[in-house]
Parts: C-alpha cells; sequence; structure tokens
C-alpha cells in the first residue's frame, strides 16, 4: 500500500480545522436549541426536548418573529425576481461592446467592495432627504439589490462567454424572430444557471443584516429581529429559532438543487428523443 505524503496529513487537518470553524457554531447552536424548560444558553445540557420549539409558536414578548420571518421572505422573492431578469437582460447587453460599457461594467461591481454599512447609510440618507418613506419594501429592496445583482451579472456574463451561438443562429435559419430564439431557444439552454442566480438573489437577501439595517424603517426583516433578540432574549428559544431558520435555508437550497437536477434530466431525455428520431 502506498505511503501517503505528510503534506496530504497536515492539509487534511486544515481543512478539518475548517469545517470545525464554519459548521461547528450552527451544530452548537443546533444542539442547545434541544434544551428541556430549564435549559440555559450554554453547555451542560439541562434535559432533552422540543419545548423551545414550541415557545416559538407562542406569543412572544420579545418581537415580531413571523411577521420578520414573512417580510424576509417576501423581500428575497421580490429581490430573486429582479435579480434573474436584470442579470439576464444585462448578460445579453454585454454580449456585444457598446459605448460606455467598461464604466458600467466597474460601477456594478464596485459596489462589491464599498462597505454595506455605508450602502444602507447613504440609500437610508437619499430616501430621508428626498421625503419617501424609509420601509423594507423600497430602500430595503433597492439597498439589497445592490449586493444581489452584481453577482447575477458576474454568473450572466460567464454564461455567455460560453454560449454557442450557433444555436440562435439556427433558430435564425428557420425563420424565428430575435424574441422567439431568445424565448424558445437562449432561455430553455441557459435555465440551469437562472436557478443559480436566483438562488443567489434569494438566499444573499434573506440573511442580509448590514444593507437593511438603516433602510428597514419601522419593520425589522429576520436578520434584524434576531439581532435585537440577541439583547433581551436569555432562553434557548432564541437558538430554536436559529436552527429553523438555517433548516428553512437547506430546504430552499435543496428545492433549488432538485429543480436544476429534473431540468437537465429532461433535457437530455429530450436530446435522446430528438436523436432517436432523427435515427
Amino acid at each position: 500500500m502506498e505511503k501517503r505524503p505528510r503534506s496530504f496529513y497536515v492539509m487534511a487537518a486544515v481543512f478539518g480545522a475548517f469545517l470545525i470553524f464554519l459548521y461547528g457554531p450552527t451544530v452548537t447552536i443546533a444542539i442547545l436549541s434541544f434544551q428541556g424548560p430549564q435549559g440555559g444558553l450554554t453547555f451542560p445540557m439541562r434535559g432533552v426536548s422540543l419545548h423551545w420549539f414550541h415557545e416559538l409558536f407562542q406569543q412572544q414578548a420579545v418581537g415580531d418573529i413571523w411577521g420578520s420571518f414573512a417580510r424576509s421572505f417576501v423581500l428575497g422573492l421580490m429581490v430573486m425576481v429582479t435579480t434573474v431578469v436584470v442579470s439576464v437582460m444585462g448578460g445579453l447587453a454585454f454580449r456585444k461592446r457598446f459605448p460606455g460599457s467598461g464604466i458600467i461594467f466597474y460601477l456594478i461591481i464596485t459596489s462589491l467592495v464599498i462597505p454595506s454599512i455605508l450602502i444602507s447609510l447613504g440609500v437610508g440618507l437619499i430616501f430621508s432627504q428626498s421625503g419617501l418613506d424609509i420601509h423594507w419594501s423600497t430602500s430595503g429592496y433597492g439597498s439589497q439589490l445592490t449586493w444581489t445583482l452584481p453577482f447575477g451579472l458576474l454568473i450572466m456574463f460567464a454564461v455567455f462567454n460560453r454560449f454557442d451561438k450557433s444555436y440562435e443562429e439556427a433558430a435564425r435559419d428557420q425563420g424565428a424572430t430575435a424574441w422567439q430564439t431568445i424565448w424558445h431557444v437562449v432561455l430553455p439552454i441557459i435555465a440551469p444557471m437562472l436557478i443559480g442566480v436566483a438562488l443567489f438573489g434569494f438566499t444573499l437577501s434573506y440573511d442580509e443584516f448590514a444593507r437593511t439595517l438603516l433602510t428597514a424603517g419601522s419593520y425589522n426583516t429576520l436578520p434584524l429581529e434576531i439581532y435585537g433578540m440577541t439583547t433581551n432574549v436569555t432562553t434557548p428559544v432564541i437558538f430554536a429559532l436559529g436552527t429553523l431558520t438555517t433548516a428553512f435555508s437547506l430546504v430552499i437550497i435543496a428545492v433549488f438543487l432538485v429543480t436544476v437536477v429534473i431540468m437537465n434530466r429532461r433535457r437530455a431525455r429530450q436530446g435522446s428523443d430528438a436523436g432517436k428520431g432523427m435515427v
């Protein structure tokens, strides 16, 4: 049996430490959320039960948990749809160079390196100085788009850089219009990547804190609500909330991944059927 080099074990140890650092806090919170009624915020655990999950669904005196969850969910959907639509349009537009395309590209990317709290402060000031209400569905929505749109556009740029234009040429040779080519040829081909952009848009919005801090107005999103709870909640109910929200995020990711797998299988089946038809 071939002996592995020492560097292999070093890298394995580093990778293992990275996984512990990355997922250890989440696992710890999940464990502590199952404490008994007398449990606290630290180990050792005092019993095992679902008591604190049950408490989440009771009348809470610490905040508007489910209202903030609903706001984050709706805001995530709004940001997701906008990110997908604008990213596709931007990706199509940047397939050909146009006057000012380089400047526009760098202006878009710059929002990724500006501190998030400054974006939140700037958007909040613009709305307040313009006499507009600061609200999670307006100013909060706009500030989050400065975070999700650059990611979506970068993904679309990579997708269209590798896109085979012969498919579009074949469609036009068959008499398809530009819109028909995009709708019936381009979008079905890049659909799995659009699912990825949608997942990015929703998850980045769902857990965004800094860019929403000064733009949400009087109604908190879920990250803001959880942050507020850390200052006045001294029971594992906050751990139960963290466990449920993490589970919800994993379910959303799983739904997107299953959708991509189903779409890829359907495309492969259609390609196989088309090949048999030609034979």
